[in-house]
């Protein structure tokens, strides 16, 4: 799965390594974010008419037939193997794709404690060339009924995303059994065009990353709060032996 990443790259960079065309006001002037979780507003590249637009999308995909945006706090991600399925992911796998930059995301290894607690070691995942990771998603548009506020709608239409995965590469399968898909460059255009509804062409795309792509490493375990941020989030550290700290962090 995927349920933190970081986004420190700053928008200029973003936009000429996705060849953007357009910059929506929704953007803004955010710094970086060494701890990006659900419900944040994340940067998404998008297809309208033709063009390249980078704009903000909440993260959680709430379906346009869901009765509560809380929905959405389940559907942070999608699996890759049943998306013309599922109902949820049905409609915007059809038409509504996207790319969310990242710089980088973060997964847990579990493994059994010597007080048969499990223990979770948080590790940093980034492209081994440090360019900016292009993550397969899906995007929705979900009408605020009446006069109700809900956060990131201010014209009235809550606009949110899910990234898609896939069995893990050989590089992550230590830690996890599954990965976002991350998308290369000549997978961009077709990805992205909402006229391609070739079901059998799209889901090719969504395979593993090359095992020599990624590189990992052990970080801490602050990053398991999402209140904190800053770089040191992703500064290596020892890995812990869950089998032989008593004292590891569950």
């Amino acid at each position: 799965m995927c349920g933190r990443f970081t986004i420190t790259s700053p928008t200029n960079r973003i936009v000429t390594h996705f060849e953007v065309d357009d910059v929506d006001d929704s953007v803004g002037s955010d710094g970086p974010d060494w701890n990006v979780a659900p419900r944040r507003a994340v940067l998404a590249v998008r297809d309208h008419d033709d063009r390249r637009v980078l704009s903000r999308l909440r993260w959680g995909l709430v379906p346009a037939w869901a009765k509560d945006p809380a929905m959405g706090d389940r559907m942070i991600n999608a699996r890759s193997e049943t998306l013309a399925e599922k109902p949820a992911f049905r409609r915007a796998f059809a038409r509504k794709r996207c790319l969310v930059p990242a710089d980088g995301f973060y997964e847990w290894a579990a493994a059994p404690g010597p007080d048969g607690k499990t223990r979770k070691q948080p590790y940093f995942i980034h492209r081994r060339d440090d360019e900016p990771l292009a993550l397969a998603g899906l995007w929705e548009t979900w009408k605020v009924p009446g006069d109700a506020a809900v956060a990131g709608s201010p014209d009235g239409w809550l606009r949110t995303c899910t990234i898609v995965t896939t069995d893990a590469n050989a590089t992550l399968a230590p830690v996890h059994h599954r990965m976002p898909v991350v998308l290369e460059r000549p997978a961009w255009d077709e990805w992205l065009d909402p006229d391609v509804d070739d079901v059998g062409s799209l889901q090719r795309l969504l395979r593993p990353a090359p095992d020599d792509r990624l590189v990992l490493h052990a970080v801490s375990t602050r990053v398991n709060s999402a209140r904190n941020h800053g770089p040191d989030l992703i500064e290596p550290v020892e890995a812990v032996d869950p089998a032989t700290d008593a004292d590891a962090p569950t």
